[in-house]
């Protein structure tokens, strides 16, 4: 039998928080225990016990597979290195996105996606943590239609977003595109504005939404990337959309939420205090309490350290912790088996000392078995800032 017994843990439930105990026995949660603690058990000494984070958005695998632009790595390698990553980062479920697109800003073709889809379903039961596939599809692809089938066949594929990559309509301007377009292949500002018009007048005429919705309305959930207008709203749910994903405008969010759509932004937007790219803040769509999961987006770290700092801004335990496990566990249909601390669930459980600014994770059980643990009380301490004292750059720091 496999069993553990975690004490002295301030543990969050999906509606309370309380200094405690969690025994597993074979994967599964048996016994939350309120104030009480144990001799015999792993002391904790204090610290927060969550569910492990399910982060339903990640491209982390491509900072993995392509640290430079011009140095590729092979798929079991960056696999491997961004499992323990994800363990470390208190992360227990992973979607890795995975672009299916004709675009010819997109590093890989749609058969290159397809079979990097397929390496990952074969190499993701070796690994730590859960790992699914996040397939990101663009509906105005002239080729994906083929591909529909066989990506059906993908193992570990669960949610499909709609990924529309018509210039100018979503997350950048048709002028900052320009601007990417001309660093990226080396051309004119002129060419690359040439380049664009034509696609837009391209894609423009396709839309595959529909073949999409009806492969795999049955059995996936879908979901509407970058939506900035209530008309793509609107479409992506006319599609099975049950998410809306990074809307860049707060008209779109508001949309979403007012059709029942459950809502996701990244956690470096609001670690950070804004987008990256200038679009929606995630502080903002929160002050209208628009937001209902965070993901890592880009960054792995900033789950739990987002958690924290919403914890430190006032926001109820509990609430913080729901937006990056119970929450996803909801949108993905898997929350009677994983995404809280109760009894009958899985033993998915991530231990982490919060006095800083972000995450020490101490301990990480997957189905109730250690994948990943660090001694922080007996080695170097992370550093920390102190609410309210200015962020300094490593350059400040060494002057």
């Amino acid at each position: 039998m496999n069993t553990h017994l975690l004490t002295n843990a301030r543990i969050v439930t999906p509606t309370e928080n309380f200094i405690g105990s969690v025994e597993i026995e074979n994967g599964i949660i048996a016994a939350v225990i309120k104030d009480k603690n144990y001799a015999d058990g792993i002391d904790l000494n204090g610290q927060w016990l969550i569910p492990g984070c399910i982060d339903i958005h990640t491209d982390y695998l491509e900072k993995e597979l392509y640290p430079r632009a011009s140095a590729a790595f092979p798929l079991p390698f960056a696999l491997h290195f961004m499992d323990a990553r994800a363990a470390a980062c208190g992360i227990t479920t992973v979607f890795s996105a995975v672009s299916f697109s004709d675009n010819e800003e997109k590093n890989r073709s749609l058969s290159e996606a397809m079979e990097l889809s397929r390496q990952i379903d074969k190499a993701r039961h070796s690994l730590l943590v859960r790992h699914f596939l996040h397939a990101r599809i663009d509906p105005n692809s002239t080729g994906i239609l083929n591909y529909l089938e066989p990506m059906k066949e993908l193992e570990s594929l669960y949610l499909v977003v709609y990924n529309d990559h018509i210039p100018g309509e979503r997350q950048f301007t048709l002028q900052q595109q320009i601007e990417m377009r001309s660093k990226a292949f080396g051309i004119t500002a002129e060419e690359a504005e040439r380049r664009l018009l034509l696609q837009i007048e391209r894609t423009k005429q396709i839309n595959n939404r529909e073949p999409i919705y009806e492969a795999f309305k049955d059995k996936y959930i879908l979901g509407s990337h970058d939506d900035t207008t209530i008309e793509h709203v609107d479409e992506g749910m006319q599609f099975g959309a049950t998410l809306s994903e990074m809307p860049t405008t707060l008209v779109a969010a508001r949309r979403a939420k007012e059709l029942g759509l459950w809502v996701c932004l990244g956690a470096p937007n609001y670690y950070r205090g804004g987008s990256h790219c200038g679009n929606l803040s995630c502080w903002e769509a929160m002050d209208e309490d628009l937001v209902d999961i965070l993901c890592s987006d880009y960054h792995f770290p900033t789950m739990l350290a987002s958690v924290i700092k919403m914890i430190n801004e006032g926001m109820d335990p509990s609430k913080a912790v729901n937006m990056v496990s119970a929450n996803p566990a909801k949108l993905l249909n898997l929350h009677n088996e994983t995404g809280s601390i109760e009894v009958g669930k899985r033993a998915d459980l991530v231990a982490f000392d919060g006095s800083g600014t972000f995450a020490s994770v101490s301990h990480v059980f997957v189905d109730g078995i250690s994948k990943y643990r660090a001694d922080y009380a007996h080695g170097v301490k992370p550093l920390s800032v102190e609410r309210g004292q200015e962020w300094t750059t490593v350059k400040d720091s060494l002057v």
